[in-house]
């Protein structure tokens, strides 16, 4: 089959297209899923760097968030059959501990991500257990779909089971024009909250407002936590950060007592220095976050089936462009989502 691999470690260079990649097997609890879309990740960019803890076996194919049509079942799926059109739930765990029975799939201790250790969608099929796979929604296409499990999920982990959010909770997202942070803006929104995003620039700003923020800063003009702290004297309730070193005592400042930060990804250093006196002061509550339970995709999925929740696509690459994809995604030149189309 066709597909970008991933021989060594490094730069964008070090993903390959070829033809002749074997294709997956499937087991009899598993589907095997035509790939017709790939969105692709901050994740997928530090496995091509080995930059993780967790270093898959090499060749590799990275990719989670994946969508396309189902080619074929095994003997004991019941869920889906072949010719669906589906999305892949990108959180894999063993399904029979008690932490994937009682819900908390993302807390198992045999826990990954598709394209992380095991082999993702950046290729013709992807094989994946059953219970990983969606039907799509009908009224988006497989470039749209593939563009919201993770970072979707993600964000619903930080803002609904983490965060608790309420109507009237002040929210404060960095990075308002990333996967993550159009999702964050988006799902905020939908639970009635005021929404402060940060951009880099005037255009992302526009179209931070655009989506739903009520504020807009630009990180790079001004102190986000001294701009919030004039807008809101007391501080927001809850912040997102992905962002890391740069932002993660900025984001703490930027709390109201008993505030929220929930927080995941390290794109500027996974390295902070905080004031500890500050955080039990001020009764500050830091919420780690990763991924999120699997449950929660259905139920975003049925808010994109309704139109509450809109994808946010802005340029698909073909699977044979994925380096300069990759080039483009590092050089924060997108808002939202970058997407290969797999033919």
């Amino acid at each position: 089959m066709k597909a970008v691999i991933l021989e060594e470690f490094g730069g964008p260079e070090k993903l390959k297209f070829v033809d002749d990649f074997p294709k997956p097997e499937i087991k009899e609890d598993e589907v095997l899923v035509r790939v017709k879309a790939v969105a692709l990740n901050h994740l997928d960019i530090w496995v091509r760097m080995g930059a993780l803890a967790v270093k898959p076996e090499l060749p590799h194919i990275l990719g989670a968030d994946v969508s396309g049509v189902v080619e074929r079942v095994g003997s004991l799926v019941k869920n889906v059959k072949e010719g669906d059109e589906v999305v892949i739930a990108p959180g894999l765990s063993c399904g029979v501990c008690a932490e994937c029975q009682s819900g908390d799939d993302n807390h198992c201790r045999y826990y990954d991500i598709l394209g992380l250790a095991t082999k993702g969608g950046y290729a013709e099929y992807v094989a994946v257990p059953a219970r990983n796979v969606i039907k799509k929604p009908s009224n988006l296409s497989f470039e749209e779909a593939s563009s919201y499990p993770l970072t979707f999920l993600t964000v619903w982990n930080a803002l609904v089971d983490k965060g608790n959010i309420k109507p009237g909770d002040r929210v404060l997202i960095w990075g308002g024009s990333s996967g993550v942070g159009v999702a964050g803006i988006q799902l905020a929104k939908l639970f009635g909250a005021y929404v402060i995003a940060t951009a880099g620039n005037e255009e992302k700003a526009k179209r931070c407002y655009q989506l739903g923020a009520d504020l807009v800063i630009n990180h790079y003009e001004e102190e986000v936590d001294k701009k919030v702290r004039e807008v809101f004297k007391e501080g927001v309730d809850i912040v997102v950060d992905h962002v890391g070193s740069a932002t993660f005592w900025k984001s703490v400042r930027s709390l109201k007592r008993g505030g929220k930060l929930v927080f995941f990804g390290t794109t500027t250093g996974d390295k902070a220095e905080i004031d500890i006196r500050y955080i039990f002061v001020r009764e500050i509550d830091l919420q780690g976050v990763y991924m999120g339970r699997r449950a929660s995709l259905f139920r975003i999925t049925k808010l994109f089936e309704r139109g509450l929740l809109k994808p946010v696509v802005d340029k698909v690459f073909d699977l044979k462009e994925a380096p300069e994809a990759h080039r483009y995604l590092e050089e924060s030149r997108h808002f939202g989502k970058v997407v290969l189309r797999v033919d």
